[in-house]
């Protein structure tokens, strides 16, 4: 989501009346990639760009794709093949073993529908939604570079142009909305071929931290870095400019007012208080919270658990599966920027569904899908 809202950022900066613009992106991906399905790169026709599909082996040639799509006005689909040694294909001898496809759509300004605009819509939403893109077609009513941003059944029948596959493609949108995996797909009807991207996109992690002391400057530095959304619940009194410049928003830990908390919602409590972390603790098993981190020894996070229980607010099994006491990875953490890195990396691999160790101890693919 950080490079769908820059680059939505940068496309509304964009002055059309001097410039034009294509959105190259990620459609489908067999075997390695450096990026995966999804990334996106926004080109202007004067060649600056901002995002990218690749480690930097393949925008050159992107560039050049976007222009040509932006002069041709119609938009283009190119396989970049890296398990090639072919010397005259491009990304060629890269050793990425993998074969991409990627989509170079021209924009319009005035095109309600163009993909950056729908994709605008989505940077302040707190659910995940399906986008649909047309990546090739034959013998169809509705055209290549098409996109469609999925609302329910019967909308998407009234939007689709084309009848004859709404029925399967509606299918296809119900199995990503269920496995959250993103998938590109193909369907045929007679003469009629149909490519589409069905993509799942989800809204940025929320990190809400409590607490107020200097290890909260690194933990929210690094997940601003990242692009997620963070919420600062401290002594506003006390509170600096660089907290108020790092954080999304700042709440007061003594008001009534809190920050949503759903299920893509992650808590630090690091207020190193016993009380005010048990306190807050309480107040965050009545939240869709998908993690609860603790600062500090596993004694004293089983003593606050014990406090609470003699309270008759026992954790249930469910609940200690969200609660991470102490939170962050075992990478040998000891200052506040490492015990930072520790905790975002914790959070990220919660969240993928990722057991957080080493990839050179992984099996299978690095990537899911």
């Amino acid at each position: 989501m950080k490079e769908i809202k820059a680059i939505v950022d940068a496309y509304t900066t964009i002055d059309f009346n001097k410039n034009r613009a294509a959105l190259a992106t990620v459609v489908r991906v067999e075997g390695s990639s450096y990026r995966r399905t999804g990334a996106r790169m926004l080109v202007k026709d004067d060649g600056t760009y901002l995002g990218g599909i690749s480690g930097g082996c393949l925008e050159g040639d992107a560039l050049k794709r976007c222009r040509m799509a932006i002069e041709a006005n119609e938009p283009s689909i190119i396989t970049y093949d890296t398990t090639q040694d072919d010397g005259y294909q491009i990304g060629a001898g890269l050793g990425c073993n993998g074969v991409i496809d990627v989509l170079f759509t021209p924009l319009s300004e005035s095109d309600e529908k163009n993909p950056v605009r729908q994709l605008s819509t989505l940077t302040g939403i707190r659910e995940s939604r399906i986008f649909i893109t047309v990546t090739a077609q034959e013998n169809c009513s509705v055209s290549q570079g098409t996109s469609f941003l999925f609302v329910d059944d019967q909308h998407f029948k009234n939007e689709f142009p084309d009848k004859d596959f709404t029925t399967e493609i509606l299918q296809a949108i119900h199995d990503v909305s269920e496995s959250q995996v993103s998938l590109s797909s193909i369907h045929t009807k007679g003469i009629k071929e149909l490519k589409l991207f069905v993509e799942v996109i989800q809204p940025v992690i929320h990190l809400v931290v409590f607490g107020g002391n200097y290890d909260v400057y690194p933990l929210m530095r690094i997940a601003k870095e990242l692009g997620w959304k963070i919420s600062l619940i401290t002594n506003t009194s006390k509170a600096d400019k660089t907290m108020y410049n790092t954080a999304t928003e700042v709440y007061s830990s003594k008001g009534v007012a809190m920050p949503d908390l759903d299920d893509r919602t992650a808590a630090i409590l690091m207020t190193h208080d016993f009380r005010s972390d048990k306190l807050h603790l309480q107040e965050l098993l009545n939240s869709k919270l998908g993690y609860i981190g603790m600062l500090g020894p596993r004694k004293r996070a089983e003593k606050i658990f014990s406090e609470l229980a003699e309270a008759g607010i026992p954790i249930s099994e469910m609940e200690s599966k969200r609660i991470f006491a102490p939170c962050g990875l075992d990478i040998g953490a000891n200052t506040p920027e490492e015990i930072a890195l520790s905790i975002v990396a914790e959070i990220k691999a919660h969240f993928a569904g990722r057991s957080g160790s080493a990839l050179r101890l992984r099996e299978t693919p690095i990537h899911s899908e």
